[in-house]
């Protein structure tokens, strides 16, 4: 499996991923999921993925490809942001559609799933979920994260916390602590962690980090927020029966 997601915030973006993909309990492997495009220099562009593997690189071996054409949609050609995720949208269809005969005989499913997020030159930053089928929806004010693959675990901090003025050095905490929380639930998300930071306007990555098992930040994460959580369970309000009791 997979977890993937991205925060919207007034400060920026922030992206994250696992590393891990299996294919039953006795074949697991570590493949990158996180992707960055720069093909000018008023717009960077950040693509996460999910599902299917192997239609997940060859959509972004294609979105690659499309870069070198004159005379194709690409992501250097587009004026929007929205219009980069239709694009990709197209491109996952197209794969999808490609091997689809293939798939539907040796009953595997092909789909795959796209985070799009980043920024052109004088519009704002954005966030879209791109469908196996093609369609996509962006991150709001009310729900400034999307996450792809095994997001179960990791929602629920995420929907107590996260909001567009967080600090986007807060919700980079936020997107490890989410991660983390995957991770301890679902043995098919796990390590490296990458994690990118893009701040408003700047059209590059301000930090981009890697984290491995042994990664002493990733381990500090994990226990410091087990501790609080314990901590905060200790505090909870005591029942009727139990005051009277005392």
């Amino acid at each position: 499996m997979t977890y993937c997601l991205a925060l919207q915030l007034d400060e920026g973006l922030v992206f994250a991923s696992d590393s891990r993909t299996t294919a039953g309990v006795d074949f697991v492997s570590t493949y990158r999921k996180l992707f960055q495009f720069q093909p000018t220099p008023d717009r960077f562009i950040v693509i996460l993925t999910s599902g299917n593997l192997a239609t997940s690189q060859e959509a972004v071996d294609r979105i690659r490809r499309d870069l070198d054409a004159t005379d194709a949609t690409s992501l250097r050609t587009v004026k929007y942001l929205f219009e980069a995720a239709q694009y990709v949208g197209r491109v996952l269809v197209a794969v999808q559609a490609d091997h689809a005969a293939a798939l539907r005989e040796s009953g595997a499913d092909g789909k795959a799933t796209f985070i799009v997020g980043g920024q052109i030159a004088g519009r704002p930053p954005g966030l879209f979920l791109v469908y196996p089928e093609g369609n996509y929806i962006a991150a709001s004010p009310e729900t400034p994260f999307l996450q792809l693959g095994e997001f179960k675990y990791g929602k629920p901090v995420l929907s107590r916390i996260a909001t567009e003025n967080l600090s986007i050095d807060d919700a980079a905490r936020l997107a490890l602590v989410s991660i983390d929380a995957t991770m301890k639930s679902n043995l098919s998300v796990g390590p490296p962690v990458e994690l990118a930071i893009y701040r408003r306007d700047e059209l590059k990555l301000a930090r981009h980090l890697i984290l491995d098992e042994q990664s002493a930040l990733l381990k500090a994460v994990e226990q410091r927020w087990d501790h609080g959580m314990r901590e905060a369970f200790r505090h909870l309000p005591r029942f009727d029966w139990e005051t009277d009791a005392r």
